[in-house]
């Protein structure tokens, strides 16, 4: 039989106009590469249009990290002398850029700080959401750093066309509760709205990394990361530039101190999702011409989808999601539908053993379980057809029911009081924090912003 690269074009057809030849271009368009941006995650289709699982060994060559092997954990547990996060131990935490110099600097005493984030898109976070948060404070714990949480309403709004300010704002304020119910501390830890802050009195000299990286950063540059075109608005444009000043210490001089020759050489480390690599790439390529270090970054994995690893779990919808907000029973019954990796019959799965890999209950049980030894047993007993999907899917319900549950509980302890304390800009306590004498400078300076701010609003009201 002939192949269709072998079949003539039919008489009076212009060429790949033919019948076959239109098969071979819908083959064609079937096949999609994997997409992971801030914007948009999936793994792409296979040429047969069937969703494919995230590659991270490709993104990993595409993106130019390294990954996280053997000796780099051996090396972070024998610095920080603590066991390394299950995350880390699992391959969930997979990929590095810098953190063997922020090991070398924690060595020698030399002070960093942590840097993540969230884009606040709905007035609950899901489960997926908390991993790089729960990573974070495990990081904050194990070194005493500082760090910044910076809550990015202004680029949701932008982004989303649907969005009010007015929205943004609400979901900011229940996203900030949620992530400080993970239980950090709040002597260690400051968290940010954009809109709030930028317009406030501690901003100048975050504003002034804003314009500096802005000016530093071309459009061209901008479209080729990001894949922005023109009918981008120009806003989205500059938030990579906001996005950039959070990871330069000198944005914060009431927690860093005022000496910028200083502050400047305080390295930063993020720990964010991989699809936020982009932005700090940008970053990264700028730092340095603005006299800053490049900030290390340390990537995680999606938490999948409850339809499976071809993408990652969404606020937007809700069937693919796990809430913060959600009951027991509501637990019990998405995870009843989630898609496994069992034998279509119990005969058959008796006899040639569960598929793991694609199985989201049991990857689920990889981000959430805490014992090595529990989840291995799960793994050999489901993969040689002792457990079955059922049995599979009742480990992941009662363990996840148990994360929601005690999450729910550190939530509502959270008053908007303690919010406000962790919004306040003020000075962090945290290993080789600024002097007396600096921070007191600090003080003085801030006094005088507030001062010349209320003055700034007296001379509006008067000439109103």
């Amino acid at each position: 039989m002939a192949t269709i690269s072998e079949v003539k074009d039919e008489p009076g057809q212009p060429p790949a106009l033919t019948s076959l030849s239109f098969a071979e271009a819908a083959q064609e368009t079937r096949s999609k590469e994997q997409t992971i941006t801030p914007f948009d995650v999936s793994g792409g289709f296979d040429e047969h249009g069937k969703p494919k699982a995230i590659d991270y060994d490709k993104l990993v060559d595409t993106f130019g990290s390294q990954r996280i092997g053997k000796p780099l954990l051996e090396r972070f547990e024998k610095v920080t002398g603590h066991k390394p996060h299950r995350m880390l131990r699992r391959g969930l935490v997979f990929s590095h850029r810098d953190l063997n110099l922020i090991l070398d600097k924690y060595e020698k005493g030399i002070p960093f700080y942590l840097y993540t984030g969230r884009g606040p898109s709905s007035d609950s976070m899901h489960v997926g959401h908390t991993i790089p948060f729960e990573f974070t404070k495990y990081l904050q714990d194990v070194f005493d750093v500082s760090l910044v949480i910076m809550l990015t309403d202004d680029e949701k709004f932008f982004h989303t066309p649907k969005l009010s300010l007015k929205d943004v704002y609400n979901f900011t304020i229940q996203n900030a509760m949620d992530i400080i119910a993970v239980g950090f501390d709040m002597k260690k830890t400051f968290i940010f709205a954009d809109t709030a802050f930028v317009d406030g009195g501690f901003a100048a000299a975050f504003n002034n990394n804003v314009r500096e990286m802005g000016k530093r950063t071309t459009i061209n540059q901008i479209r080729g990361t990001f894949g922005f075109n023109d009918s981008n608005n120009i806003a989205e444009y500059n938030f990579p530039a906001m996005q950039s000043a959070t990871a330069f210490a000198t944005s914060f001089p009431f927690i860093f101190g005022n000496d910028a020759k200083k502050v400047a050489k305080v390295p930063c480390l993020i720990p964010c999702a991989i699809d936020q690599d982009p932005y700090f790439r940008q970053c990264r390529d700028n730092a340095p011409k603005m006299g800053f270090l490049k900030p290390a970054i340390i990537h995680a994995v999606f938490l999948p989808s409850l339809r499976g690893s071809e993408s990652k779990m969404s606020a937007s919808d809700a069937d693919s999601s796990i809430f913060l907000s959600d009951t027991d029973n509501q637990i019990k019954k998405k995870i009843g539908k989630a898609f496994s990796g069992g034998q279509d019959t119990a005969e058959l799965h008796r006899e040639v053993g569960g598929r793991t890999a694609v199985d989201v209950p049991f990857q689920y049980l990889t981000f959430f379980l805490e014992d090595d030894e529990e989840l291995e047993r799960i793994r050999v007993a489901y993969e040689k057809g002792e457990m079955q999907s059922g049995e599979m899917k009742m480990a992941c319900i009662k363990e996840l029911q148990a994360y929601v549950r005690g999450f729910r509980e550190r939530r509502m302890a959270v008053t908007d009081d303690v919010r406000m304390e962790f919004m306040r800009p003020r000075q962090l306590i945290f290993r080789g924090m600024p002097s007396d004498k600096e921070q007191q400078e600090a003080r003085e300076k801030r006094i005088k912003l507030l001062e010349e701010e209320l003055e700034r609003l007296k001379t509006r009201d008067r000439s109103a």
